[in-house]
């Protein structure tokens, strides 16, 4: 049954990145006609969307997406937390530069508007005033401040250099917790942690039956302004938001949301119903 699962679950993922490099494609040659760069998020948000149903996951919402845009953290399990979270709402993501690599994977990410950012690479701080530009055009930007993926157990501690580009811009920062169990536990196939390759952790997620998939929405909070010039205001402001999403992830692990509404239909078009 596993191997079918697999083959039925792969083939319609393979059919899903064919149809979407070739809106990519689309999107490109359009971009050269009219000479004006459309906005990926939305596109991005639908593709999410087909591609999350294309790999069994059963996603429930708790709260919802700021209706501004914002600055959205989150704690960070595994390479599907970004289809997740990206058909949830349109928003651009900070990914680490070895995603831009995979094969296909990497060059959707890039025409999907994903920032890249190289680990000790020193280039933080250009990286958050380019997440403060995106923020005050208006559009909304997620990062993983654990800075790497962890087990989903707890929620590695919080670096909170780049929230200060919510300052930047003036826009408010939503914690939100992931969370992926079966039968009522934490999954232990979801972290993409340690020595996994993408392909691998893949094939071993399709051959098993779906996961069942927490996402919450905290509430907005604001960067207090001048944040750069007190290292204690960073720091709180990041414990904060840790507290938060911890908070939330052992509210999931307690069975709190057990018996809420149905999961999220990631069909559903244009909007998505948020149980709260």
């Amino acid at each position: 049954m596993g191997w079918l699962r697999l083959i039925v679950r792969l083939t319609a993922f393979v059919l899903f990145l064919l149809a979407t490099v070739t809106l990519a494609i689309v999107l490109l040659i359009s971009d050269a006609i009219t000479r004006r760069k459309i906005d990926r998020t939305p596109w991005a948000k639908r593709c999410f969307r087909v591609g999350c149903r294309t790999l069994g996951l059963r996603i429930h919402v708790h709260g919802a997406p700021d209706q501004e845009n914002a600055l959205f953290v989150s704690n960070h399990i595994s390479w599907s937390d970004i289809p997740i979270l990206g058909s949830l709402t349109p928003v651009r993501f900070l990914s680490k530069a070895e995603v831009g690599q995979w094969p296909v994977i990497g060059w959707l990410a890039q025409q999907a508007g994903t920032l890249f950012i190289k680990r000790g690479g020193g280039k933080a701080r250009q990286i958050r005033r380019t997440i403060s530009e995106h923020l005050t055009d208006g559009e909304s930007v997620l990062i993983f401040p654990e800075g790497t993926t962890s087990s989903g157990l707890s929620v590695l501690p919080f670096h909170g250099l780049l929230l200060g580009a919510a300052a930047d811009a003036r826009t408010a920062i939503q914690p939100v917790t992931i969370s992926y169990r079966r039968d009522g536990r934490p999954d232990h196939l979801a972290p993409f942690i340690g020595d996994d390759d993408f392909h691998t952790h893949m094939f071993a997620m399709l051959r098993q039956p779906s996961a069942r998939v927490d996402v919450v929405f905290h509430a907005p909070v604001h960067a207090p302004a001048g944040i750069d010039k007190a290292e204690r205001s960073t720091s709180e402001l990041s414990a904060q938001l840790h507290e938060t999403v911890l908070a939330g992830l052992k509210r999931i692990h307690d069975g709190e949301f057990d018996h809420e509404p149905k999961p999220v239909r990631i069909a559903d078009d244009p909007e998505l119903s948020h149980p709260q």
